[in-house]
């Protein structure tokens, strides 16, 4: 932490997509004191889901500062700055390459407290994902479910489970649902990936839109979160723009964007298969439903949700249902919280991030599980990707860095990715569906 009490607390942001760019800015000051001044400077990693201008504004999340860069160029950048917190809003992958790049780059030299977690619910690759977070000083959990399971992953290796850390969703808020609105709205929170079958996303949306039939004095939305074209931490090969083509939906149901939690303040249903956006409702105490529909699988993430009373079906919600939230199991997981405990869910963090430094012989180099010889078949492969060789320096021929790239370099780069996001989302899913023929 600062020495004095009038220079502000210095937190980097380095974030892959538009939703892990929301977390990793919200998280970065809600771990700050109270009161204190804060510069944040964000960072956004080059790839297929790097956000555009128009996802960035609709995050509503806001920096200092804000560029994008490669792995080697934030690695370097990092080596040349201080800052006193370090926040990693990735994927797995490239936290760990980050841990190793930047564990090469600071050594046993002063550092800051580097922070990693999750956007969201954790239904998938638990063992994965969380061994690859493992090495950060504080990995936090969102609730106090996940928190035991995070112990249960590295303790279960052998690793050292300090590091995780119990907080809550930072962008939870809002005012609390008092009522029906005029007229009354259902809410369908898309997601990209999820489900990821042409034939699952259409009998969805043909429910939505029958819903919006059978109650005409209703309206229904359709709340996505991108435009074709756009990437999020998901792929999304069918987008629902494009699926709606040619059904004739009927005047109370439209499509929307925009900020989630604009959407919610007027929201008196909110239905999906399993988006934290259900969170985020259950937090506000709105009906929220985890639709059953097409099963309660591990592959869709909605057995999440059970237990929460929230699981139900659309025949149910054609039929009048408002489904009620389990007092129980919000509080597990770290929602609806009475009593200001969820204005108070970052004080161990925060308290954890002060008394770090301040250790004998402060901050020691960070020390992920996945070294040479832990994971010698699985860890180079990882790194590479990032430009990384396996002791985490920057490979021969890997991006310069230590300087701004000139008009040119800027018009390839953009003409590049397009080319990239175009073959990912249009020519890589119809090479696909060729190939099952």
């Amino acid at each position: 932490m600062p020495a004095t009490t009038t220079e502000p607390l210095r937190i980097a942001v380095l974030a892959d997509s538009d939703t892990r760019w929301k977390w990793g800015a919200l998280t970065a000051r809600r771990l700050a004191p109270a009161g204190a001044e804060i510069r944040l400077d964000g960072h956004l990693l080059r790839g297929r889901a790097t956000p555009t201008a128009r996802q960035l504004r609709e995050t509503g999340a806001r920096a200092d500062s804000l560029r994008e860069v490669t792995a080697v160029e934030f690695v370097r950048a990092m080596a040349g700055e201080r800052y006193d917190v370090l926040v990693l809003a990735l994927v797995g992958g490239g936290v760990q390459a980050m841990l190793h790049g930047l564990r090469h780059a600071w050594g046993s030299g002063p550092r800051p407290v580097v922070v990693t977690g999750y956007v969201g619910v954790v239904y998938e690759k638990l063992a994965d994902g969380l061994l690859l977070r493992h090495g950060a000083d504080l990995v936090l959990a969102n609730s106090a479910h996940d928190a035991e399971r995070f112990r249960d992953v590295y303790e279960g290796v052998g690793a050292d489970a300090a590091s995780v850390t119990e907080v809550a969703l930072p962008f939870l808020g809002g005012a609390p649902y008092t009522g029906q609105h005029e007229p009354f709205t259902v809410v369908f929170a898309a997601q990209p990936s999820v489900p990821d079958r042409r034939e699952d996303r259409a009998y969805l949306l043909g429910r939505l839109i029958g819903h919006a039939r059978r109650h005409p004095g209703r309206e229904v939305l359709l709340k996505l979160r991108s435009q074709p074209g756009e990437h999020t931490t998901h792929i999304e090969e069918l987008p629902y723009q494009k699926l709606v083509r040619g059904m004739d939906a009927p005047a109370n149901f439209r499509l929307v964007y925009g900020h989630m939690g604009e959407v919610l303040d007027r929201t008196d249903l909110l239905v999906t298969v399993s988006s934290t956006a259900a969170l985020e409702s259950l937090h506000r105490r709105i009906p929220t439903a985890v639709l059953t529909d097409l099963g309660v699988r591990e592959a869709l993430g909605n057995h999440h949700f059970l237990g929460s009373g929230s699981l139900t079906s659309w025949d149910r919600l054609d039929a009048g249902e408002l489904p009620k939230a389990d007092p129980t199991w919000v509080a597990r997981q770290g929602v609806a919280a009475e009593g200001g405990l969820y204005e108070a869910a970052f004080d161990t963090a925060r308290e954890r991030i002060a008394a770090l430094p301040a250790r004998p012989g402060g901050l020691p180099p960070l020390d992920p599980y996945y070294t040479a010889a832990t994971a010698p078949g699985y860890l180079p492969g990882i790194l590479a990707r990032h430009h990384l060789g396996p002791d985490g320096a920057p490979l021969p021929g890997a991006p310069a860095a230590g300087r701004a790239p000139g008009p040119v370099r800027q018009i390839v780069r953009r003409a590049a990715r397009g080319a990239y996001r175009h073959g990912v989302q249009r020519v890589a899913p119809v090479i696909r569906r060729l190939g099952e023929l």
